[in-house]
């Protein structure tokens, strides 16, 4: 017999984390009709993304190559992998190693949260997912919420590499913090005061810096795959300064919480970047070919993970 996906995330475990680890058969009708519901809503908030700026897109769209759009999507999903193997490495380290193709479905489907306003779909859905694997609720939210200062401080070092210190120096205000942030006696502190407010019990291991070096490595991975993605839409722009470019323009996109997948920021900031380097025009429509071909990307992976997914567990 084949292992159960939830299975590795116990091994290991003591008894009281197994008993509370152990993965539960299928749920009620209720909360299956409930998970579809979330993935129709989402599915439908991310086609609405595409649809409501149509026009703008099929025009920018025309200025690009079949090729280039292929390359950029590649890349868009290399990039999509890198966060996901940056999410699945602090769960492991946390204590919910999960084989790789229900962490894919995991992550890549709860993604798809993002599309709906408001921020709390993705953790919502992930941890709904994830306990269904056998990872405690509170150990799948404290590894959302560590995801964000992480891409952040990545970001913010990328762009000041990338685009230049005279220019962008300024940035340099918030690495500190970030980094006061991304230490694991720190965050392991800011994890077990938060769920002691909650009343909930506390993690059973703490965050290493070991997993917190693997998940920053894996971070930077995907910031490089998502400078390839915009270099094939705007390879005028040359490859390193498209690194920079999306890291600050998805930096500032990720610190408006109430917009979905911070739409239209991270367009207008990428706009503003790549103003030295093309007209107003040509970068309106790189700004959304990278939105479309970013969408895209979020959807491939979401169906391929859960396609594999299901394949794994028959």
């Amino acid at each position: 017999m084949s292992e159960r996906p939830g299975e590795a995330a116990v091994v290991g475990g003591t008894a009281g984390e197994d008993a509370v680890n152990t993965p539960r058969p299928g749920g009620s009708l209720a909360k299956k009709l409930v998970r579809i519901g979330f993935l129709l809503i989402a599915l439908g908030f991310g086609g609405w993304a595409v649809t409501k700026q149509w026009d703008a897109v099929v025009a920018g769209f025309a200025r690009l190559s079949w090729a280039a759009l292929a390359g950029s999507l590649v890349a868009v999903v290399a990039a999509l992998l890198g966060a996901m193997l940056t999410w699945r490495t602090l769960l492991a380290d946390l204590g919910s190693p999960l084989p790789l193709r229900p962490a894919a479905k995991v992550f890549f489907v709860g993604q798809l949260g993002k599309y709906i306003p408001g921020a709390v779909w993705p953790v919502l859905a992930q941890m709904e997912m994830g306990r269904d694997l056998g990872v405690p609720r509170p150990r799948s939210a404290a590894v959302f919420f560590l995801m964000m200062p992480i891409q952040l401080a990545t970001g913010l070092l990328v762009t000041l590499g990338t685009l230049g210190w005279d220019r962008y120096g300024w940035l340099l205000l918030f690495i500190p913090v970030l980094l006061v942030l991304l230490e694991p006696k720190v965050i392991n502190a800011l994890i077990a005061f938060g769920l002691r407010r909650l009343k909930r019990e506390p993690l059973e291991r703490p965050l290493t810096r070991r997993g917190m070096l693997t998940a920053l490595g894996w971070a930077l991975a995907g910031w490089t795959a998502y400078g390839v993605h915009l270099y094939f839409v705007a390879p005028q722009v040359g490859l390193v300064f498209a690194v920079g470019a999306f890291a600050l323009s998805w930096c500032l996109g990720i610190m408006t919480f109430v917009v979905p997948a911070g739409a239209g920021v991270r367009e207008v900031a990428m706009v503003a970047v790549l103003a030295p380097h093309l007209d107003s025009g040509a970068a309106i429509a790189v700004a959304l070919s990278s939105r479309i071909v970013i969408i895209v990307g979020d959807l491939i992976c979401a169906g391929l993970a859960g396609i594999a997914a299901r394949r794994t567990s028959m």
